[in-house]
């Protein structure tokens, strides 16, 4: 193999001590702790993996959390009005829609109904749009853990030319935002590429490949371009083993960076979460002060 490793769980790492000691401070100034409620709609495995590691991330870093559990059949109206209620609660500085949700609920849609200020997902319409103007605030986690890894390579993104596979509402539209914010050339690629043909030859330009979307081993190492940076996103269980959306082994010989699956995104992705419920905290202490 001839990539380095980009591995998540250092970064997070370092991120989440940093955010301990930042609330130890927050906790002392406002005489308040962050607390966050994550609503879980129905049974996911996946979910369930997520969920535990926000618990423990939350009290590793001293934040109040707590995993509400509705049943599957709840209607979209009646989970509505659970977020309105816990909206206003001053107490809860965020909140997060566990995914998927049953098919009754419009997964793309709830978000809207959290207050901007307490989306700690960072997909309400009002903080999309602060990522399309580049202000600073709340941005989706996975887009933001992706960002992450490649800063942790020291190169240079400006200009650099991106290739993002995958345009979801909550990884590639929001990760295309983030690197055109620092300036990257970037393309996007999605099903009708792949209908077309066309996904090798984008992905053999790719100075920097960023993959998402759940297909065990789409992209072939041998597209791979030289001394590229891999970051891959999928998890997909293939047997015994959790493989990403790139053919590791062959894209490894060719890149000068590559994420591993498990291990690469995925630990940075609960320390993002953190840092926003941190984030939110402070708008809406900020907020209170102000009034």
């Amino acid at each position: 193999m001839g990539a380095k490793l980009l591995e998540g769980r250092p970064i997070a790492l370092k991120i989440k001590e940093a955010l301990k000691k930042e609330i130890e401070l927050l906790k002392q100034n406002y005489k308040k702790t962050p607390y966050f409620v994550c609503i879980h709609v129905g049974e996911n495995p996946a979910s369930e993996a997520y969920c535990k590691a926000q618990i423990k991330a939350a009290e590793e870093l001293g934040i109040l959390y707590d995993l509400r559990r509705l049943p599957k059949e709840t209607s979209q109206e009646v989970l509505i009005k659970y977020i309105e209620d816990l909206n206003k609660d001053n107490s809860v500085s965020g909140i997060i829609i566990q995914m998927p949700l049953p098919p009754q609920i419009d997964g793309k849609m709830i978000s809207r109904f959290i207050k901007p200020e307490k989306d700690i997902e960072g997909l309400h319409p009002e903080n999309i749009g602060n990522l399309i103007f580049g202000k600073k605030g709340v941005v989706p986690c996975t887009p933001a853990a992706a960002m992450e890894l490649l800063e942790s390579t020291g190169i240079d993104l400006y200009g650099k030319e991106a290739v993002v596979v995958g345009h979801s509402e909550i990884v590639g539209k929001p990760l295309v935002l983030l690197l055109l914010n620092r300036f990257v050339t970037t393309t996007v690629c999605h099903i009708a590429t792949g209908e077309r043909g066309a996904l090798p030859e984008h992905v053999a330009r790719a100075e920097v490949l960023i993959v998402a979307v759940g297909k065990p081993n789409l992209i072939k190492g041998e597209w791979v371009r030289e001394d590229a940076i891999v970051i891959d996103i999928g998890i997909n269980r293939v047997g015994d083993k959790i493989v990403g959306d790139v053919e590791f082994d062959k894209a490894a010989e060719r890149a000068g960076w590559i994420t591993p699956v498990p291990g690469g995104v995925g630990p940075l992705t609960v320390a993002m979460l953190m840092r926003n419920v941190v984030e939110a905290f402070k708008m809406q202490m900020t907020s209170e002060s102000k009034q």
